[in-house]
């Protein structure tokens, strides 16, 4: 275990090469920081910061530099999130607020992520194996055709048109509608083939082939929209980082492009809380350069889907946990009411 005067040399050597991009030496850390000790004092927490892993000497310079091991330790134990201030959180607001759909909320949250944090910004669509069925329409466009509409709880809507096997009367449409929706409103996705398997013997003989229809309909909708969905955003800030990449930012874009990859850094949807991958705790080998920060974003108490993050290891932790966790919990908001 650090002594709490060593984890603070560490912490001023995270703050002062984040903000310097240069690397640290023990004169400019008594300079700029009041540790309380002399500059061989300071010298010697650094020997032994590290002989332990958590910074190293770069061999253009004298002065050190934080690894993995030492940002880890930084993030667990030194790193609040910072709040946001009262006009950035008004500005939050206000730029979501005017969103139209799910689409123009997801195009919005990676624009605002990206100019918040100058990182690459990723947010994930809500999943519909973690959403529920908030209405099902049915429409009649011509006697034997139909249009069907799902609506999910996120705001997702989905489209499918029917055709019918026979004329489809407005009565019987009426009927199926309101059968349906009771049975399946306010259910999860995944309970809905189950719920609904019974549904065309309540109708007539002669109806029935366009009940089991509108129903395979329904059920290949939540089969189709099953895979999970990304927007990404920002990949031009990398370039403003180009040193902190040790040979080159090629592997890191090529990590970017595989949605997989993306999807397995976000982490599963289902887990609310903050997440910090930083370096070498990121699988992916072209990723070993860069810091992950995501949280799960969704209404009510429960996440639908993940939003974060992708910089180079020498972040602004606070300041990108703070608004990252402050853009999910607008995005919540506007989900839970829209």
């Amino acid at each position: 275990m650090l002594s709490e005067r060593r984890l603070q040399v560490l912490r001023a050597i995270v703050q002062d090469y984040v903000g310097t991009e240069e690397p640290v030496g023990s004169k400019a850390l008594t300079e700029r920081h009041n540790l309380g000790v002399s500059p061989a004092t300071v010298r010697n927490d650094m020997a032994v910061l590290e002989d332990e892993g958590f910074i190293a000497q770069p061999h253009t310079s004298a002065g050190r530099i934080p690894t993995d091991k030492g940002y880890r330790l930084f993030v667990d134990k030194l790193a609040g999130v910072k709040p946001m201030s009262a006009p950035e959180r008004r500005a939050i607001q206000n730029f979501l607020d005017g969103a139209v759909d799910l689409d123009d909320v997801v195009a919005r949250t990676v624009r605002l992520l990206a100019q918040l944090t100058r990182q690459v910004a990723v947010v994930q669509y809500p999943s519909l194996t973690r959403s529920t069925v908030r209405h099902v329409e049915l429409l009649s466009l011509a006697p034997a055709r139909v249009m069907l509409v799902l609506i999910t709880d996120t705001g997702r809507v989905e489209q499918r048109m029917v055709d019918c096997p026979a004329p489809f009367g407005e009565a019987s449409l009426a009927d199926l509608r309101a059968r349906l929706n009771s049975r399946v409103a306010g259910r999860r996705f995944t309970d809905v083939p189950l719920l609904v398997e019974d549904l065309p013997e309540a109708f007539d003989h002669e109806d029935r082939g366009t009940v089991s229809t509108v129903l395979s309909t329904l059920l290949e909708t939540l089969v189709e929209e099953n895979e999970e969905r990304l927007m990404i955003g920002g990949t031009a800030n990398l370039t403003r980082f180009g040193h902190d990449f040790p040979l080159t930012i090629r592997p890191v874009l090529e990590a970017l492009e595989e949605q997989v990859v993306l999807l397995k850094l976000l982490g599963e949807a289902g887990d609310s809380g903050m997440t910090v991958r930083i370096g070498h705790e990121n699988a992916y080998e072209g990723l070993n350069s860069t810091s992950v920060v995501s949280v799960g974003y969704g209404s009510g108490g429960e996440a639908v889907a993940k939003l974060g993050v992708v910089g180079p290891t020498r972040m602004d932790y606070p300041g990108t946990m703070g608004a990252v966790r402050a853009v999910a919990r607008y995005v919540g908001q506007i989900l839970a009411e829209s």
